[in-house]
């Protein structure tokens, strides 16, 4: 068994980043399972001067593999004696540069670390858990805004399907993944369309194809991306059940953003929300699916989160804890729940 120092990834958000040891602590947890053999002495070290996550463990390629796609992972070392360092050779799910995560920047945008670790914890609480490395899933995030669970889905060379009430973040992503794809000169198609239902237009659908490589492209090897212009809770003939591996979504704080209720109206609490969207959620997740999602624990408690998925039929999984401070008015939690 040999011990190992995971170096963390420098983040943007210095709040995220001073909290990033802790998370990824109970990030690699939910990893170990998915292990060949079960992660030990996880611990925060600093060698160097540099804080680092380290662990105990008899890593084969695959598991390698997996621990690439850590969210704050930036290196891997076996740690020698005297503190020496003998770097591992990392292998993550990139399928394209990373700037299709950060360019995008605007207000309200979810920090791109925070919303890997929720799509992880999905997927490894998922019967898909065991092709995360060589599997063409489908990852849908309901709460699209302008697409960063989409692109990460993308990232790994997923499909990636997104219902967003707003218009102007639909034509938003559109213009800046059609804008990334010319730049990259990759092949790509961009149709964004009306969808009628009982004969009226119901919604607007972004439909996107593209591929990594033109070697891709002529092998067949196309990636999907659709994103629907619709309410989240009245989902009904937009998409055909069971076309999702897993759900992930961060809702909404109730700072800048509420959620609406039946009449219109703005509330802080995510709950109501969740009681009338989940049951359409629920539909769209395939058998062994899962679902991550974040919330503002400032105005909506926990176990009331908790009580709606179980109405609903599914079954939350138990994780370390991974609450953390996002801002004065933030607190921020993850629920993971399973088919």
């Amino acid at each position: 068994m040999s011990r190992y120092a995971l170096l963390l990834a420098p983040s943007a958000n210095r709040v995220y980043a001073d909290q990033a040891g802790r998370l990824t602590r109970a990030e690699l947890a939910a990893f170990s399972g998915a292990l060949t053999t079960p992660l030990t002495d996880v611990a925060e070290a600093t060698i160097g001067g540099v804080g680092y996550v380290t662990f105990e463990g008899v890593l084969e390629p695959r598991d390698v593999a997996l621990l690439s796609n850590l969210s704050s992972g930036y290196a891997l070392f076996e740690l020698l004696p005297d503190e020496l360092l003998r770097p591992v050779t990392l292998t993550p799910l990139a399928r394209y540069d990373s700037d299709l995560i950060t360019i995008p920047k605007y207000a309200g945008k979810t920090n791109e670390q925070f919303t890997k670790l929720v799509l992880n914890l999905a997927l490894l609480a998922s019967a898909s858990a065991g092709r995360m490395l060589n599997a063409r899933l489908t990852v849908c995030d309901p709460l699209a805004g302008r697409g960063t669970t989409l692109n990460q889905a993308l990232m790994y060379g997923y499909d990636g399907l997104g219902i967003e009430i707003d218009g102007k973040d639909v034509e938003a992503y559109k213009l800046f993944l059609q804008t990334w794809l010319k730049r990259k000169r990759l092949k790509h198609t961009a149709d964004l369309v009306p969808v009628r239902r009982q004969g009226r237009r119901a919604a607007r659908r972004l439909e996107v194809t593209l591929a990594a490589s033109k070697e891709d492209h002529k092998a067949g090897d196309i990636q999907k991306v659709t994103l629907i212009q619709a309410d989240t809770t009245q989902l009904d003939g937009l998409l055909r059940p069971n076309c999702a591996d897993v759900i992930v979504a961060d809702l909404p704080y109730g700072v800048a953003h509420g959620s609406y209720d039946d009449a219109g109206g703005i509330r802080r609490s995510p709950l109501d929300l969740l009681e009338r969207a989940v049951p359409e959620w629920v539909t769209l997740l395939r058998p062994g699916g899962a679902m991550g999602l974040s919330w503002n624990t400032k105005v909506a408690k926990r176990e009331l989160a908790e009580d709606i998925l179980r109405a609903n039929g599914l079954e939350p999984v138990a994780h370390e804890d991974l609450s953390h401070r996002v801002d004065q008015g933030i607190e921020r939690d993850v629920i993971v729940a399973r088919a």
